[in-house]
């Protein structure tokens, strides 16, 4: 079983006039690689930041930068270039931009051939957060949304301004994904799914904690895809600071027995669970209510094993399907079947770490088990590779459990 999607063969790349147009450089070579041939048009300012040089080094076409030119202008090569486009993506947009788009304005060549265009765009915002969070960012927003137009974030962090929030353009590899996106339209509707992301933290005293480097993306890419795959989704994340997927209910825990509580909680009324939180095996005996000071001498830490969530959610009355997730550095089969039968729930995925796969990267790769059964999701971006496996965990769903395909 393999489970795949491609990016649209023509993508038209609007680049807006922003610190993070250096983003969509590299985008545009990804983009590339996924095998798009890509036109990239920059507006007169983005030059300011980027130049047509590197971008048609990138995408080997020539770029557009003026709609006063003469040559392409003599055959209307705005309206050319409007229909030639699968899917044009403005990244990144910024808050100009989005609002001469809200107010159908066309003076220059971007805004013109969008107009032009019969396809809405996919805006990737990126500006600082009071500009995001401005009242009239938000009312352009609202009326290119309800054209249809499709946002895809802004992520929230550290700003080159200097300051955090609201308003970092999304990765490329989160853009790839979008554009690649498997159809799901409805393959969990009516589902009601739980998720869990991220690490827990154990406290030893108020300032030293016990984690892992856990991210959390991997879990907010499946909240995110079980949400457009049309299940209601709730999301129990550990401590990190990521945005929360549009219309995702979102539930903030830290240790690992309050999201043994928080997800037994939501799983009694859930069709799904699917375990991705990467949840400390053991706690302190006893947090320090004081902060541990030096002493000269060795220190010594009593640990205790933390609670079993699987075991937990196995054992409610009503039993929601259960995906599992494995982390290993080696025997990943062996160790992941073994932890599926002790478990004993319905699907595990399982993935390596370390050398650069896993944990604190942008790209994953997995292999899905379950009794008699076995799929390969090969390495993509976690956007899409989450899109992938909430598509196979519905083709289990639709065959009888213990069914080996």
């Amino acid at each position: 079983m393999r489970v795949s999607a491609s990016v649209p063969s023509r993508i038209l790349l609007g680049v807006g006039a922003g610190i993070a147009a250096y983003k969509a450089c590299e985008l545009t070579r990804r983009l590339r690689d996924a095998g798009a041939e890509v036109r990239v048009v920059l507006t007169a300012n983005a030059e300011r930041f980027v130049t047509a040089t590197t971008f048609q080094a990138l995408s080997g076409q020539p770029v557009r930068t003026s709609l006063w030119d003469a040559a392409a202008e003599a055959a209307m090569g705005h309206i050319e270039l409007a229909r030639w486009a699968d899917r044009i993506v403005i990244a990144p947009a910024t808050a100009d931009l989005i609002a001469r788009l809200a107010h159908g304005r066309a003076d220059d060549l971007l805004t013109t051939l969008c107009l032009a265009s019969e396809r809405p765009p996919l805006l990737v915002p990126a500006m600082n957060h009071a500009m995001w969070a401005h009242p009239a960012t938000q009312a352009n927003v609202a009326t290119l949304r309800a054209r249809g137009v499709e946002l895809l974030g802004p992520a929230v962090g550290d700003q080159a301004c200097g300051e955090s929030g609201p308003g970092r353009m999304v990765e490329p590899a989160d853009i790839i994904a979008a554009l690649s996106r498997i159809p799901l339209d409805g393959a969990l509707a009516g589902r009601r799914v739980v998720c869990s992301a991220g690490p827990t933290y154990e406290d030893l005293d108020p300032v030293r904690f016990i984690g892992n480097r856990s991210s959390g993306r991997m879990g907010f890419a499946i909240a995110a895809a079980a949400q457009a795959a049309g299940a209601q989704v709730t999301l129990i994340a550990g401590p990190v600071s990521l945005a929360t997927p549009a219309g995702v209910t979102r539930i903030d825990v830290r240790s690992a027995q309050a999201m043994l509580a928080a997800m037994t909680a939501a799983a009694a009324e859930a069709d799904i669970v699917i375990a991705v939180a990467a949840v400390a095996d053991y706690r302190p005996a006893a947090a320090s209510a004081g902060k541990i000071r030096k002493s000269g001498a060795a220190l010594t830490l009593t640990l205790v094993e933390n609670p079993d969530i699987l075991a937990a959610l196995t054992a409610l009355p009503r039993r929601p399907f259960l995906v599992g997730f494995a982390a290993e550095t080696e025997d990943l089969e062996a160790r992941a079947r073994a932890k599926l039968a002790r478990k004993g729930i319905d699907l595990i995925a399982a993935n390596r770490v370390g050398d650069g796969l896993g944990i604190e990267t942008e790209d994953n790769a997995l292999e899905l088990y379950w009794p008699g059964g076995h799929a390969s999701l090969p390495r993509a971006p976690k956007p899409q590779l989450a899109q992938q496996l909430i598509a196979a965990i519905a083709g289990r769903l639709a065959a009888p459990r213990g069914t080996p395909a």
